[in-house]
């Protein structure tokens, strides 16, 4: 009985690892002409960029900027987001290296020149490690998310 439950615990364990180097691969493209460049553990790795569609550009914000919004945005971050973007959103949280491709940098120019709705439609899509909020975050909770990661792409 003990043996077949090690066993069991073994495929299991292989299972999960397998998913994840799956699921991590997929973030990987070598054939996209806009790469950004992360070192890894010494080897140099090109990451497709995550582009929107340019529809989404034109989603505008449906929640106030004030100091309610921002609480209830920074709330959702640090229950959600802040173990892989870090607690000051430099995309360096503790379980973010782990997935082979570090996660956004709130502070980085190419995160703050984009559109509340590129944002908007990333957290609510998902990609890869990114997983996709739709169906975990209300619409107004993912709008206060956006509001948030303004104010912490403005910090220092």
């Amino acid at each position: 009985m003990r043996m077949k439950n090690f066993n069991i615990f073994k495929i299991l364990l292989l299972s999960t690892v397998c998913l994840f180097i799956l699921t991590a691969a997929n973030n990987y493209s070598h054939d996209s002409k806009d790469y950004h460049t992360i070192t890894s553990l010494g080897d140099t790795v090109k990451q497709e960029a995550w582009l929107a569609p340019e529809w989404a550009d034109t989603i505008k914000n449906k929640v106030p900027v004030n100091s309610e919004t921002i609480a209830k945005g920074e709330e959702l971050y640090n229950m959600y987001c802040f173990s892989c973007h870090g607690d000051t959103g430099y995309g360096d949280g503790p379980a973010g290296g782990s997935m082979g491709i570090r996660p956004a940098n709130f502070h980085d120019q190419k995160v703050i020149k984009q559109k509340d709705g590129a944002i908007f439609w990333k957290l609510t899509n998902g990609k890869g490690n990114m997983p996709p909020f739709k169906e975990i975050l209300t619409e107004e909770q993912r709008w206060q998310m956006v509001t948030y990661l303004r104010e912490l792409g403005k910090q220092q």
